[in-house]
C-alpha cells in the first residue's frame, strides 16, 4: 500500500496563443533537424485555431472534475498539473510540490500506451524534473498503462453510438467503424518491446468495437510526419477513407482510440483535413469524441491511484487475446523491465 499527498496531470502541452506557437514547435522538436519550412506548416494548424492548442484547457476541465469528484468522496488530495514542452512545464511544477510540502505524488501521464512516447519518455519527464528540483524533489509514482481500463473503453463505445447517430438513418447500419491512433516511425516501434504500441492500439479496438457492438472494423494510423522514405506504421487513414469509398463505402465512423482529448491532431487531422476528404468523395463522416474531461475519465484517474494506493488488483476488460504488454515489474506501471529498471530511484523517476 502506497499513500500518496498529491496528484501531478502530466501531459504534453500546446501553445496558447500565435506568439507561443513556433517556440512550442522548437520546444517539441529541439535536435531532431526538422526543416523550418516543415515547422511553418505545422505552425499554420495552430494558426488557424488563433494559435491555441486545446490540450492545456481540456486538461484544466479535467483536473476540474477530478477536485469535483473529490470533493463528492468527501477525499482531499491536492492535483498539480505539468506538461513536456510548454507551460506550465513539469520542472516549474515539480518544484511548486516540492516548496508546498509534497513528498509522495501519484503521477498520471495522458496517454494510455507502453512504447517509448508513450510510456518510457514520461518517465524522463519525471526524472528530468525531480533532478532540476534536486533534494527535496518528492517521490513521483507513475500510474499503469490504462489502455483496457473498463471506464476508457465504455467512455469510447459511447462515443461511436453518438456519432453513429449523427448518421442519416439509411447510412447508420452500413457505415464502415475505422479506429485511428498516431502513427510512429517503424523504427522507433520496436523501442521498448516488439511492436508493443501498435498491438495495444489494436487490443484496445478491438475491445471498444466489441462494447459498441460492432464485429467488423479497421485500424489505420494519422498525423504522420518526415520525409516520404522513413516508413511509419500504416495504412494512414486518409489512403484508407479512399480505398472505403473506391470499394463503395458510403459511410465512416471514425474513432480516434489512440487519443485521450481532442487537441490539434484530431481537431485538424480529423476534422478539417479528413472531413474535406470525405466530402470530396461523397463519404459521410462522423467522428467520435475522445475522453475529454468527461466526470468518467477523472474517476478512471483516481482509480488508478485507488489501485496503488491500496494495493488491488487492476480493473482491466479482458479480450478474446492476451493483454499485450506491462512487462514484469511490479507496479505494472512500466511496459517493460528494460523501462521500469531505467525509472528506477536511481534515475531520479521513482
Amino acid at each position: 500500500m502506497t499513500a500518496f499527498d498529491a496528484l501531478l496531470i502530466l501531459s504534453f502541452g500546446g501553445p496558447e496563443g500565435p506568439d507561443q506557437v513556433m517556440p512550442f514547435l522548437e520546444n517539441v522538436t529541439r535536435g531532431r533537424g526538422i526543416p523550418p519550412e516543415r515547422l511553418a506548416s505545422v505552425a499554420e494548424h495552430y494558426l488557424h485555431f488563433g494559435g491555441v492548442s486545446p490540450i492545456n484547457g481540456i486538461n484544466r476541465a479535467l483536473i476540474d472534475e477530478i477536485r469535483a469528484e473529490l470533493a463528492e468522496r468527501g477525499e482531499q488530495l491536492p492535483v498539480y498539473f505539468g506538461n513536456r514542452n510548454w507551460h506550465p512545464m513539469v520542472e516549474d511544477t515539480v518544484a511548486a510540490m516540492a516548496s508546498e510540502g509534497v513528498r509522495r505524488a501519484a503521477v498520471f501521464a495522458t496517454s494510455a500506451w507502453g512504447g517509448y512516447s508513450g510510456c518510457a519518455q514520461y518517465q524522463e519527464d519525471i526524472a528530468r524534473a525531480r533532478a532540476s528540483v534536486g533534494d527535496g524533489a518528492p517521490e513521483l509514482v507513475k500510474l499503469r498503462q490504462f489502455f483496457d481500463h473498463p471506464l476508457l473503453v465504455a467512455m469510447f463505445a459511447d462515443a461511436i453510438a453518438a456519432a453513429a447517430a449523427t448518421l442519416l438513418e439509411p447510412l447508420r447500419a452500413e457505415a464502415r467503424l475505422v479506429f485511428t491512433a498516431h502513427s510512429i516511425p517503424l523504427r522507433a516501434a520496436d523501442r521498448c518491446a516488439p511492436d508493443l504500441y501498435a498491438r495495444q492500439v489494436r487490443y484496445t479496438a478491438s475491445l471498444v468495437a466489441a462494447a459498441a457492438g460492432y464485429a467488423d472494423y479497421d485500424v489505420v494510423w494519422q498525423s504522420r510526419s518526415g520525409p516520404p522514405q522513413v516508413p511509419w506504421l500504416e495504412p494512414d487513414v486518409g489512403d484508407h477513407l479512399s480505398e472505403l469509398a473506391q470499394a463503395g463505402t458510403k459511410a465512416v465512423v471514425v474513432c480516434p482510440v489512440g487519443f485521450v482529448s481532442d487537441h490539434i491532431e484530431v481537431v485538424w487531422d480529423l476534422d478539417n483535413e479528413l472531413r474535406e476528404q470525405a466530402d470530396s468523395l461523397g463519404v459521410a463522416l462522423a467522428r467520435a469524441s475522445t475522453p475529454n474531461a468527461q466526470r468518467r475519465f477523472a474517476r478512471l484517474i483516481l482509480d488508478l491511484v485507488d489501485e496503488v494506493r491500496d494495493g488491488r488488483e487492476p480493473a482491466r476488460v479482458v479480450g478474446a487475446e492476451p493483454v499485450p504488454g506491462y512487462g514484469s515489474s511490479v507496479d505494472g506501471a512500466f511496459c517493460t523491465p528494460a523501462c521500469a529498471a531505467s525509472a528506477r530511484p536511481s534515475a531520479g523517476s521513482r
